[in-house]
C-alpha cells in the first residue's frame, strides 16, 4: 500500500518517525511531508500571506521525507498537490504526542491533516497516543499495521475518515477496540498575566479541560484502557433549522 504521512509534531517527532518504521517493515510504500517544527493546536489554518518552502530530509533508507515551514494543512495541500507524484491509498497522520478526544478535534492539526486528505478525496486516519510519559508508539504504531492490513477500506461506499486514540500502555494491557462516538471536552481557559524582561506584559493561556464520556464515547473508551476509533463526517450546516425556520419577511 501507498501510504502518505504527516503529523503536527515536527517532522523530527518520535511518533510520526516509529509510525514510517513500523509500516515501511510491514511492506507499505512511505511519503513523508510534515511541518519542519511542532504546530499543534493549529487547527485547520493555512498559509496564505508568507512563501512554503519545503525541504527534502532523509528519515529511513527508500523513504522519501520532506519538512514543510507551514502548518499541517499546508503540508497536506502541498504534498498531495505538488511534492508526491503518485496517488496514495492512504493518508495517515500521526502518532501525535498526546490524545485527541471529543471537542479536540477542532483545534488538532493532526486531526485537521487527516481532515484535508479526506477533503482531498483520500481516505484518512488521524492517530493520537493518549500520552501518559510510557511513550508507547510502537503500540499505536503496531494498531495501525494491523488496522491497515485486516480492514477492507475499500468495502466503504465513501471514503474514510476516522479518528483514532490508543491509550499509552503496553499491547498486553490494552483491553480491545471501541467504535464510539466523540465525547465531550470543556476547556477551562485562564490567561496567566506576565512580564517580559523589559517588564511589558504578555498573557500565557493555561488551564485544562474538564472531559466528560459516557460509554459510547473515545473519552470513556481511553479512561478504561480501550483503543477509540471515531468514524467523522463534516457537516456544519444544521439540516433541520435550514428545513423548519420559519419564513422572514423583508
Amino acid at each position: 500500500m501507498k501510504i502518505f504521512l504527516t503529523n503536527d509534531d515536527g517532522i523530527h517527532a518520535e511518533g510520526i518517525r516509529i509510525l514510517a518504521e513500523v509500516l515501511q517493515k510491514a511492506g507499505h510504500q512511505i511519503f513523508i511531508v510534515a511541518p519542519d517544527r511542532e504546530r499543534s493546536a493549529t487547527g485547520h489554518s493555512i498559509t496564505i500571506l508568507d512563501p512554503i518552502r519545503a525541504h527534502e530530509v532523509e528519515i529511513f533508507d527508500n523513504i522519501t521525507a520532506y519538512k514543510v515551514t507551514g502548518t499541517p494543512a499546508d503540508c497536506v495541500k502541498l504534498g498531495l498537490e505538488k511534492l508526491v507524484d503518485y496517488k496514495p491509498d492512504l493518508l495517515i497522520s500521526g502518532i501525535n504526542n498526546g490524545s485527541n478526544l471529543g471537542y479536540d478535534v477542532l483545534y488538532s492539526g493532526t486531526v485537521s491533516a487527516a481532515i484535508e486528505g479526506w477533503m482531498m478525496g483520500y481516505n484518512s486516519i488521524a492517530i493520537s497516543l493518549a500520552s501518559n510519559k510510557k511513550y508507547n508508539f510502537y503500540t499505536a504504531a503496531e494498531f495501525i499495521a494491523d488496522f491497515i492490513e485486516k480492514q477492507d477500506l475499500s468495502r466503504f461506499k465513501e471514503r474514510l475518515l476516522l479518528n483514532i486514540n490508543v491509550p499509552d500502555l503496553d499491547r498486553r494491557e490494552i483491553k480491545g477496540v471501541k467504535i464510539c462516538g466523540l465525547g465531550t471536552s470543556l476547556y477551562e481557559d485562564t490567561f496567566e498575566e506576565r512580564l517580559d524582561p523589559s517588564g511589558r506584559k504578555y498573557y500565557w493561556l493555561t488551564g485544562g479541560s474538564g472531559r466528560k464520556g459516557h460509554e459510547n464515547t473515545d473519552i470513556w473508551a481511553i479512561e478504561n484502557d480501550y483503543i477509540a476509533i471515531t468514524p467523522l463526517k463534516l457537516q456544519l450546516d444544521h439540516v433541520e433549522l435550514i428545513n423548519n425556520w420559519p419564513e422572514i419577511d423583508f
